[in-house]
């Protein structure tokens, strides 16, 4: 019998692990310099948690059962976890919260597809207890450096407002109105074109499935919409913010008031990270705003507002593959300590932890035994080893460079 891993799940060996290695850290290094801390949540969660903010699709979430006969679910996405973990255990805290997290998640696919991949790994923040003007803009910026510290070229941001949208959906029948939000979520025209409306609001739905584009022209053709003061004033902010990201200079965006998803999570902007190359368009990350998502999780009900992304490690490392950023091969010992005879076991031990005690990160393996001189001198090579130290009883060191 062959043993594999089971179905949807796969081994990291250690050059894969040093390519996922060498992406998250560097967006630990840019979390770290916006002023995010690290959280890390259970990876079980109670299926009520995963499903109070109606964002995760019960069939996506692989469910198991305690002994208590509770039911609980592998969490499919952090930020339920993350709201809950604020909500409910960080009373009293100090606003804002920016916190980031690196961490595996897991969705069941349900596609015609043998060992359909279900695990997935993924980097994000969440700056919450602060809504606004500012926030915004810093978790759209926030996005951009992480992406250049990656050197990561040709990505642009679709940037939408799910309260927006929503608000202009309100013109339909209410009988009709997921049908319409469905078919604009899915660019649907033929659905539009089916529906019973009237003129004036199949030529409503037409312009909502249009609102994509060069942001002037997007913010033009929705004010035609007759749009209410509030409305207005959402739109209005929303162009704030379009004129802040580009005053910080190049900034990607493409404004798409079509970008709606099918579930109630967002409450604000919502947006996609989008890596466009000649072959195709691939969405990296997305996140967005969702200010009534933790209040479903505070013991009084608050509100509490939030907003973040995500990052996909799987997709950034598809794209990054093909510049060769990524390291080429695991990382090379930096020495090799070998005891010349037994006597020698102790001080080649010594000798060692005095290499493995600089200041630097300094890799030293120990030779344990069972080969000859020549045999010893192979496996360095084969190894980039970058030097062996023989080692005589006294402690007395030969080093020898390899390479």
């Amino acid at each position: 019998m062959v043993y594999q891993p089971a179905a949807g799940a796969r081994d990291l060996l250690p050059l894969d692990v040093a390519q996922k290695r060498w992406i998250e850290d560097r967006l630990q290094q840019v979390f770290h310099r916006w002023g995010y801390h690290r959280i890390i949540t259970s990876t079980l969660e109670r299926m009520d948690t995963l499903m109070a903010g109606e964002a995760i699709q019960r069939q996506m979430v692989i469910q198991l059962q305690n002994a208590e006969d509770e039911e609980l679910g592998l969490r499919p996405e952090l930020t339920a976890s993350i709201a809950r973990a604020v909500a409910t255990r960080m009373a009293g805290t100090t606003y804002p919260q920016r916190l980031y997290y690196n961490a595996n998640v897991f969705r069941r696919i349900w596609e015609n597809r043998h060992n359909r991949q279900q695990e997935f790994y993924q980097a994000g923040v969440e700056l919450l207890g602060v809504g606004g003007l500012l926030a915004n803009a810093e978790v759209l910026l926030l996005v951009s450096n992480c992406l250049a510290a990656l050197d990561l070229q040709n990505w642009h941001l679709i940037l939408g407002e799910a309260g927006i949208t929503r608000s202009l959906l309100n013109a339909f029948p209410e009988n009709l109105r997921a049908k319409v939000r469905s078919a604009i979520a899915h660019l649907d025209r033929i659905t539009i074109d089916n529906l019973p409306l009237t003129d004036e609001l199949r030529d409503r739905a037409r312009i909502m499935l249009d609102l994509r584009g060069d942001s002037a022209d997007v913010l033009q053709k929705v004010s035609s919409l007759g749009l209410d003061a509030e409305q207005q004033e959402a739109v209005n902010n929303l162009k704030s913010l379009v004129e802040l990201l580009e005053s910080e200079g190049k900034f990607p965006i493409i404004l798409d008031l079509s970008l709606i998803q099918t579930i109630d999570y967002y409450t604000g902007i919502v947006f996609e990270i989008v890596s466009s190359s000649e072959s195709q368009a691939q969405v990296l990350g997305r996140g967005g705003r969702y200010d009534k998502l933790l209040g479903l999780y505070h013991p009084q009900g608050d509100d509490i507002p939030g907003i973040g992304f995500v990052l996909n490690i799987e997709d950034l490392y598809q794209v990054l593959l093909s510049t060769q950023q990524l390291p080429q091969e695991t990382p090379a010992s930096n020495w090799l300590v070998v005891p010349e005879t037994p006597i020698a076991h102790a001080a080649a031990f010594a000798y060692a932890q005095k290499l493995r005690d600089s200041t630097h990160l300094v890799r030293v393996e120990m030779d344990l035994g069972g080969k000859d001189a020549a045999a010893i001198r192979q496996y360095a090579g084969d190894r980039n080893i970058a030097q062996i130290a023989w080692i005589k009883a006294d402690g007395t060191p030969t080093i020898e460079s390899v390479r």
